[in-house]
């Protein structure tokens, strides 16, 4: 192989076929630099890095530090964490108040997450197979999300008028004779903490799984119905499987609020049932900021525990 860099117009030749150098620096200069994807990622890793990481860092470091009746002293001790569990192995086989606290919790994570999951599920397969056009989509998809501009406390308070003592459950309830006397569980209790958070939360599974029932491709639904396959049989092995990124995003999203919520529980539960997020509301109310960054800190771990095990049987990354 001969090279000559000695053509009248700067080529090169290699096997007997020139190639013109001054493209070569052409493209060198045009080629995009390495660099551009991280700079324009930049602004929003220093927002995410502003105003995720660092608050995280800060509870992280806060919740290792000690505190009185006065102040809090910066020191690293373990004594907050104790203090969470305190109770929790010499109090045996009953459970402590963490454990209580937290499987009370659970409980309400687990059934707002199955009513929102039915509920999200059912009326965006509506929107998505039963609507036709795009725009009458567009629509019903508004009239199903507009509720959700206003405040949440708003839409709790707007609760307590229907299932008060004197609401108008209760009158309805007296006057068909049903009862004799006025349902005192209707408000002030389990039942309507889990009405409020299925009111606040069921957007947050429609949407996402609405988006991937959106994505699905019609011909695939058209080829199961051909082949014989039943409604039922079309939803299990088609629909379900096809939205099951939508079904996990919306399942983290309505998991994470309902486990650190305490403005719901404390209005529609009438400050009498415990949850995590409002342990960690009174405990920052009485300036216990050190011990509430440490539940913070064990309640993020057991989120993070949660969406790690939905991860395991969605991988949300590659479906996407």
């Amino acid at each position: 192989m001969r090279l000559d860099s000695g053509l009248p117009d700067g080529g090169a030749v290699a096997g007997g076929s020139a190639y013109p150098l001054r493209h070569i620096k052409k493209k060198a200069k045009t080629s995009p630099s390495r660099w551009r994807p991280y700079w324009q990622a930049a602004p929003m890793a220093l927002v995410f890095f502003v105003f995720f990481v660092l608050p995280l860092v800060a509870a992280l470091v806060v919740s290792f530090w000690r505190y009185n009746e006065y102040s809090i002293i910066p020191a690293f001790t373990l004594h907050n964490y104790f203090a969470v569990f305190d109770g929790c192995i010499s109090g045996l086989p009953s459970l402590c108040t963490t454990f209580s606290t937290y499987l009370s919790t659970l409980r309400f994570c687990l059934i707002v997450w199955a009513v929102t999951l039915v509920l999200g599920f059912t009326i965006a397969y509506f929107l998505a197979f039963h609507i036709r056009t795009l725009t009458m989509q567009l629509v019903l998809a508004l009239v199903c999300i507009i509720p959700f501009w206003t405040s949440d406390v708003i839409r709790m308070i707007s609760w307590i008028p229907l299932l008060g003592r004197n609401g108008l459950v209760n009158k309805a309830l007296l006057g068909l004779g049903l009862v004799s006397q006025p349902v005192e569980w209707l408000l002030y209790s389990n039942f309507a903490v889990t009405i409020a958070f299925v009111h606040l939360l069921t957007a947050f599974m429609i949407v996402p799984i609405l988006n991937s029932m959106l994505r699905i491709d019609k011909s695939l639904i058209e080829a199961a119905r051909d082949a014989g396959a039943k409604g039922w049989q079309v939803l299990v092995h088609v629909v379900v499987p096809l939205s099951k990124t939508g079904i996990a995003i919306g399942s983290i999203f309505v998991i994470t609020m309902v486990m650190g919520d305490f403005v719901t529980i404390g209005v529609m539960g009438g400050q009498q049932i415990a949850s995590v997020g409002k342990e960690i509301n009174v405990e920052t109310g009485f300036l216990q900021f050190p011990i509430a960054a440490a539940n913070a800190v064990i309640l993020l771990g057991v989120v993070l525990g949660i969406i790690y095990g939905l991860t395991r049987f969605i991988d949300i990354r590659k479906e996407l």
